[in-house]
């Protein structure tokens, strides 16, 4: 059930790309040849004027074929997508991204009004803290943080997980009263031995699940990955999140080569001279909401905004956390590591209720919308943006490229992505087993 469902909210944020394109193909006379879900040979299939309806063997993809798309020769015939005006193509090819993002906002809508937002409200501020000292107040709301607007709390919580805090100076604007007022101090630091993770309980006292890595993580390092369990250092058991303090109270780290039992996929693994890495960390300095709290009207409309330009900055930062190599190949995932991350959250949702299920699997429409509408914009041949860089080409030469240019252009393309499809995929195999 588990994957039925997950493949059912995959392929959702798929429809509703794919209709984009459709939807607007239709309103500009274009003809549409087949609108497909999934990729492969047929199962189901059925005409309807001038369209053949499909549902395919492989659940990943979608396809929204229009006469002379391809541009591989010209096609005279009308209704081509070739023949349209170049104002027609734009609005063809920009359709799947805008319905990508537009499914987005309506889920935050419904995401929002049903459990709430999470303003990045001040919650308490130590008073000897140089944040205080700054002049920083409980209740004040952050609205910048290090010179990038925050949309919401989730989002000071990713920016500073990603980045960390600045050692140097902590920037911040912040909404009191209806007032910004622009703030920065010098955070108090620490230099101590780390393992460079963050982790929650893995639950039934069986370890601590590793939710993420800081930068230059020692157990990143050693092999380990985000979900993965430690169990053990040193041959001391590790249930809990209790029992990994009182280790590293009992003993401190200090450089010596530790070695760590762990779970990855159900196997029991154990990592070898695993080196602590001296680290240097700033203190933010006050405390701040990661609560759901419900909002009136105008504060759910603000904050369905918010939420989904919250995902559209994690989708982008993550991009550039995988060029500056802060993230790695290996912590990305096509479409299998999708299905089964989406099917672990519905399993582990189910059990508490109805309600949590379904707003869990609202927040991975968001996530996936938003993914793919900006992926999908990137200016990169045979996907959206690729074609809308080409249009500007046109629109700025006055000309159309050649049409069997721009389709060898695009089959490159589309080679290069099929196969870091294939590479993803088999990596996402190769973490489950």
């Amino acid at each position: 059930m588990r994957i039925v469902v997950a493949v059912l909210v995959l392929g959702l944020v798929i429809l509703f790309h794919e209709f984009g394109h459709f939807l607007l193909a239709r309103l500009n006379h274009v003809k549409v040849l087949e609108f497909a879900i999934g990729m492969g040979p047929k199962l189901i299939s059925f005409k309807k004027g001038e369209t053949v309806f499909a549902l395919r063997l492989l659940p990943f993809g979608g396809s929204c074929s229009m006469l002379g798309e391809d541009n591989s020769e010209e096609v005279d015939e009308k209704g081509s997508f070739q023949k349209a005006p170049l104002i027609s193509r734009v609005l063809i090819v920009a359709a799947g991204p805008l319905f990508n993002f537009l499914l987005a906002l309506v889920g935050s809508m419904i995401l929002i009004g049903a459990a709430g937002a999470c303003p990045a409200d001040v919650t308490e501020v130590p008073a000897d803290s140089p944040a205080a000292e700054a002049g920083l107040c409980e209740g004040d709301l952050i609205v910048r943080y290090d010179g990038m607007g925050i949309a919401n709390g989730n989002q000071l919580y990713f920016d500073m997980m990603v980045d960390d805090i600045p050692l140097d100076l902590v920037r911040l604007t912040v909404n009191r009263n209806g007032e910004k007022i622009d703030l920065s101090y010098v955070p108090e630091t620490e230099t101590e031995y780390k393992l460079g993770i963050y982790y929650d309980d893995a639950g039934n006292d069986s370890g601590i699940e590793i939710t993420q890595f800081t930068n230059k993580s020692a157990l990143k390092d050693a092999g380990l990955m985000t979900g993965d369990i430690l169990t053990g250092i040193n041959e001391h058991l590790i249930c809990n999140s209790a029992d990994l303090a009182l280790f590293l109270e009992e003993n401190p780290l200090d450089g010596t080569p530790l070695t760590i039992s762990y779970i990855h996929n159900k196997h029991e693994l154990t990592a070898e001279n695993v080196v602590p890495r001296n680290t240097t960390r700033a203190y933010l300095g006050f405390y701040y909401n990661l609560e759901l709290q419900k909002q009136d009207f105008f504060g759910w409309l603000k904050y369905s905004f918010a939420e989904v330009r919250y995902w559209f900055h994690v989708v982008i930062k993550s991009l550039a956390s995988l060029i500056n190599g802060t993230f790695g190949i290996r912590d990305l995932s096509g479409p299998v590591g999708i299905v089964n991350t989406i099917g672990d959250a519905y399993q582990e949702a189910s059990s508490h209720g109805i309600g949590t299920t379904l707003l869990t699997l609202l927040n991975f429409v968001i996530l996936l919308s938003a993914n793919l509408g900006v992926m999908n914009l990137i200016p990169f041949p045979a996907l959206d943006g690729g074609r809308l860089f080409l249009y500007l080409i046109e629109a700025i030469r006055r000309k159309k490229p050649s049409p069997r240019i721009e389709s060898m252009v695009n089959i490159a393309g589309f080679v290069v992505l099929m196969a870091f499809m294939v590479y993803i995929t088999i990596h996402d195999i190769i973490k489950l087993l």
